[in-house]
């Protein structure tokens, strides 16, 4: 059964994509992901960065799409606030992240940093890779998001739409089993330089 989705408003297409019909979802795309596109490069100023809001936005209606209530505006209102809130969570972010490397950079100057402690950062680094690669996706996935793209728990929950108790206990139960990962098997002492 094919339907002609030009035809139908935007609630009765969030009833079909709730329904698992991918043809609604191209439909709610093809009339809105132009406006949600733009409102995402006018913030970040950068096609790339623009191009995943969108696809964020619109895989986020598609896995929950309950979350639009026609009664509260229109499809196109809602998924243009999802997006100017992704935005901006992607700018502070980035922004996060890249005073995080300024700061770890002008330590790393200040301390006169060595070759020998570069190459060991970096087998700390592949270990600990290792280590979260083992961790339940839940867990990681809080991990990462928390201490690694610099979002805070609330932030966190919102992301993953978990409550921020579940996350903080996911994150708690996550550092503790990279702890004991990264306990060498051999001396029973943390991994470290030796």
């Amino acid at each position: 059964m094919t339907t002609d989705w030009s035809q139908v408003s935007d609630a009765a297409l969030v009833v079909a994509i709730g329904r698992w019909r991918e043809d609604a979802l191209a439909e709610a795309y093809r009339r809105h992901g132009g406006a949600v596109y733009a409102l995402a490069r006018r913030v970040v100023r950068d096609t790339g960065f623009a191009e995943e809001v969108v696809q964020e936005v619109f895989v986020r209606l598609w896995t929950t799409p309950d979350r639009f209530d026609p009664d509260r505006g229109s499809l196109r209102s809602w998924l243009l606030a999802q997006a100017h809130g992704r935005t901006i969570d992607r700018l502070r972010s980035e922004s996060a992240r890249r005073l995080r490397e300024e700061r770890d950079a002008q330590r790393t100057a200040d301390a006169g940093y060595d070759v020998e402690r570069e190459a060991w950062d970096l087998a700390v680094a592949d270990r600990v890779k290792d280590v979260m690669a083992d961790l339940p996706d839940g867990e990681r996935q809080a991990i990462e998001l928390a201490y690694f793209d610099g979002y805070t728990y609330r932030e966190v929950a919102k992301l993953l739409d978990t409550p921020e108790g579940t996350i903080k206990s996911r994150i708690r139960a996550g550092l503790k089993h990279m702890r004991a990962d990264l306990i060498d098997t051999e001396t029973g002492q943390p991994w470290h330089h030796s």
